[in-house]
């Protein structure tokens, strides 16, 4: 069973949705086009033409076809859409999809001379009346329904209100095709005989007329959809088929007779050829609106991936020191006697790389919640605890360090400890870069210095192969790596930092090679 969309979520679809300037102008366009055919066919439209009996069950066994699934598509977007308007509208094209069916069987000499099921010389004539005042009423009632507003529990259509509208066409249609044959003699007269029409009829279908130009009046009133648009072209070729049987011909097979029932199969085809086109349209939004939400879906895990392999990098450090220290200990323990001296540096350092975890925890969690507290920094201490994070890793990759640190330096604001994530990040890349060179020529320079513009930048340089040109505009882009298992998040996480710190994080290259990272970030303001 399909649920009922709330009410906030229904204007998506050509029942409430407002037309493009292109689809109104389409809508325009075709309404032109037929009355310009209705104006260039009145000077012509009693002459008489060549009878062809074949032309009427061909073509409205198309009108049938084709309202039958207007009518299917029309009530199943009205449980959609829990409208009451739109079941009215189904239950017209339902109708006239039905009528046809009679009309076309007791139309004379197209399955037998007289017309089948006891078709007499009105029948035919009543059964078109009856068709033609159908719809405009259906359509009246649309215009009126549209823009109710419904309660989705107590008001929307559900599949029992939509079986009692359509045993209620069914019945109808029924009851008009006996009283059009079986009840014929109880009706006026509307032929003289099997072609020529009768004067009554040049006053029932004017009366049509009325009925579809109050609905055309109702719908141009209200406030207009794509559907609401397209149906008023359909009243227009409603209006100029009316015109032509009740007004413009004196009978049968006239150019404004064969003209009338081209306009009557427009009337069946547009709004079918306008659900079909949004359908279709709607249909091609669900799937990129669905292959959406499965990359989102995969971005977020990968997102999820790529910031727990970012904090297991941060604190597989600060771990490895804990372990390493916490065998230093056990072996000390071993010797005879004890190394205490040994003991208790490696239990500093263990205690210190336990802080240090929880503070790389916090800065995470701050970080992500753009929430750390300011408090002044001094940026030289700052770069010596990070060198003394790195002092294992750097004499195991037998890099040589050169430290340029100015002194008295002014302070600048923020974390502590997010700046010497971001100064380790840089020193770690500088280290992995120069695993490519000879021993000999691995060299970091570590610089600090008081800009003039009342900044403080500090520098990252290393003696590895440089960065490619073509890659340093993407450097700092999330996901972007030149490590074969990076997770491209070190650098920009790095950059959102330091901007984070009103400050700027850029690269270039060294002479003669290797890459400097520069941090420029504003001077503590001192008060006056």
């Amino acid at each position: 069973m399909i649920e009922p969309l709330q009410a906030e979520s229904t204007d998506t679809w050509l029942v409430n949705l407002p037309p493009t300037p292109g689809q109104s102008r389409a809508a325009v366009v075709v309404a032109i086009v037929l009355l310009v055919g209705l104006g260039v066919s009145v000077p012509f439209a009693d002459v008489p033409l060549r009878r062809i009996d074949s032309f009427i069950p061909t073509l409205e066994s198309s009108v049938t076809l084709t309202d039958l699934i207007t009518s299917v598509l029309l009530f199943s977007q009205a449980r959609i859409y829990h409208s009451r308007a739109l079941v009215a509208l189904a239950s017209g094209y339902l109708f006239t999809a039905l009528i046809v069916i009679p009309h076309m069987l007791t139309f004379p000499n197209a399955f037998s001379p007289t017309g089948l099921i006891g078709a007499g010389l009105q029948s035919t004539g009543w059964l078109y009346i009856f068709w033609h005042f159908g719809l405009p009423t259906a359509l009246l009632v649309y215009a009126h329904l549209k823009n109710e507003k419904l309660n989705p529990v107590t008001q929307a259509p559900n599949t029992e209100f939509v079986g009692y509208c359509i045993t209620i066409v069914v019945g109808l249609v029924c009851g008009l095709t006996w009283l059009s044959t079986s009840g014929e003699s109880l009706l006026p007269r509307v032929f003289l005989d099997r072609t020529h029409l009768a004067p009554f009829n040049f006053y029932v279908l004017p009366f049509a007329m009325l009925i579809s130009a109050a609905a055309l009046a109702v719908l141009s009133r209200k406030q207009r959809a794509v559907l609401d648009q397209w149906l008023m072209v359909v009243i227009i070729a409603l209006i100029s088929e009316l015109m032509f049987n009740g007004v413009l011909i004196s009978g049968r097979f006239t150019l404004g007779w064969y003209v009338s029932r081209i306009f009557s199969l427009i009337t069946s085809t547009i709004v079918l050829i306008v659900l079909l086109e949004e359908t279709t349209r709607l249909q091609g939004r669900l799937a990129r609106s669905n292959a959406m939400l499965r990359r989102e879906r995969s971005n977020k895990l990968m997102n999820l991936g790529a910031l727990a392999a970012s904090i297991s990098h941060e604190v597989r450090q600060p771990l490895t020191t804990i372990t390493m220290s916490g065998s230093t200990i056990l072996q000390s323990l071993g010797a005879t006697p004890p190394k205490l001296e040994k003991i208790r540096s490696a239990a500093e350092r263990t205690i210190a790389a336990g802080y240090r975890a929880n503070e790389i925890l916090n800065d995470v969690r701050d970080l992500f919640t753009a929430k750390h507290q300011q408090v002044p920094i001094v940026v030289n201490d700052v770069i010596l605890e990070a060198l003394r994070v790195l002092d294992r890793e750097l004499k195991d990759h037998n890099v040589a360090t050169r430290v340029e640190l100015k002194s008295e330096l002014p302070p600048v604001m923020g974390s502590s400890g997010q700046l010497r994530e971001v100064v380790v990040n840089l020193i770690q890349n500088a280290i992995d870069a120069m695993k490519a060179v000879d021993d000999g020529r691995r060299v970091l320079r570590v610089r600090s210095e008081h800009d003039s513009a009342d900044t403080i930048s500090v520098e990252v340089e290393d003696t590895g192969p440089g960065i490619d040109p073509k890659k340093r505009d993407n450097i700092f882009d999330a996901f972007f790596t030149t490590k074969p298992h990076g997770t491209g998040l070190g650098l920009a996480i790095c950059r959102m930092v330091v901007e984070r710190h009103e400050g700027r994080l850029s690269v270039s290259s060294a002479d003669p090679h290797g890459t400097i990272f520069r941090i420029t970030l504003p001077q503590m303001k001192l008060p006056h």
